[in-house]
């Protein structure tokens, strides 16, 4: 019987403003488009689950508003699970976006419905969790929910995959619970108080072990268009070169590859290929506009991965 994945997070409406560039502090400009997509972390990377036809069930919240209802449509219509999907009577959470016609994006989140997700409400959906094949969550949720998923996915054995964005410090006790720790640069940086803003070759495998050595089991080093870095707790650390394209929107990229590395590992493929399945499937994400739209099908990647060649670090 195949286990699904179980996504606890958050479920947001996505509004997109398209700018020549990034608006400065205290500055006005004028964008040349608008448009609302379906977002938020935890949907984003259900959705990509459900896109690519792996069994995922969602867990989470959105709000007593019309954005409610649209929100729990569009991950059924994706081939996620939503029957676990709670209502809050509070609005539904948003994500204000500026992206660039070069890819760019600048985020504000308003966490609504996200932020009454609670330690009960994981206890009373505790054996849904329990019976997962891997569980992913991010911390667009409150950090005590996370800390109980954690205990609860440890005791169960059950590998718990942690994106930790937005970035904010975590705990040693938390990080020991997590089977997989997929941060960014800047969340990198963050979790282990370094400077610089990228993170060079040296960079990379000296952060990954600084974080195998706070308890983490296993990291993913999301390093943008380079690509990605694993390092194993059995001492194994490869680079994952990104695919080369051409980016419009980096929205729900790390999304896109949270939720590809987690089906490959449940498809049985070794850490190293899913994550080259994972940069695909982020690779063609970035070539489309919105979070939860630019996820592609199975067969989209399959096709996707023929004719593509990849960079080089």
């Amino acid at each position: 019987m195949t286990k699904p994945i179980v996504v606890v997070g958050s479920i947001n409406l996505d509004l997109v403003a398209t700018v020549g560039r990034i608006p400065v502090p205290g500055e006005t400009i004028a964008g040349t488009q608008f448009k609302t997509y379906f977002g938020g972390k935890g949907a984003n990377q259900a959705v990509a689950v459900g896109k690519l036809g792996y069994p995922v069930t969602m867990l989470g919240k959105v709000g007593n508003d019309s954005f409610g209802l649209q929100l729990r449509a569009a991950l059924s219509d994706a081939g996620v699970d939503a029957s676990l999907v709670e209502t809050a009577a509070c609005s539904s959470g948003v994500a204000v976006i500026s992206t660039t016609l070069q890819g760019e994006n600048s985020i504000i989140v308003i966490p609504g419905a996200n932020g009454e997700i609670t330690c009960d409400d994981l206890d009373r959906r505790r054996s849904v969790i329990e019976a997962a094949g891997m569980v992913l969550t991010q911390l667009e949720i409150p950090l005590p929910v996370i800390e109980r998923l954690a205990e609860i996915t440890s005791a169960a054995g059950v590998p718990l995959m942690l994106d930790p964005a937005p970035a904010r410090p975590l705990s040693d006790r938390l990080l020991r619970n997590v089977d997989w720790i997929t941060p960014n640069e800047s969340e990198t940086r963050l979790l282990l108080n370094m400077g610089g803003s990228d993170l060079g070759p040296k960079d990379a495998t000296r952060a990954a072990q600084a974080l195998l050595d706070r308890g983490a089991r296993n990291v993913v080093l999301k390093m943008g268009e380079r690509g990605a870095f694993l390092a194993e707790s059995n001492g194994k650390s490869t680079f994952i070169p990104a695919y080369a394209v051409k980016a419009v929107d980096t929205t729900a990229a790390g999304d896109a590859f949270n939720g590809a590395f987690a089906v490959g590992l449940m498809l049985g493929k070794s850490s190293e290929e899913s994550a080259r399945f994972g940069s695909a499937v982020a690779a063609i994400s970035v070539t489309r506009h919105g979070a939860q739209p630019s996820m592609p099908t199975a067969q989209e990647v399959e096709r996707f991965i023929e004719g593509q060649a990849v960079t080089r670090f």
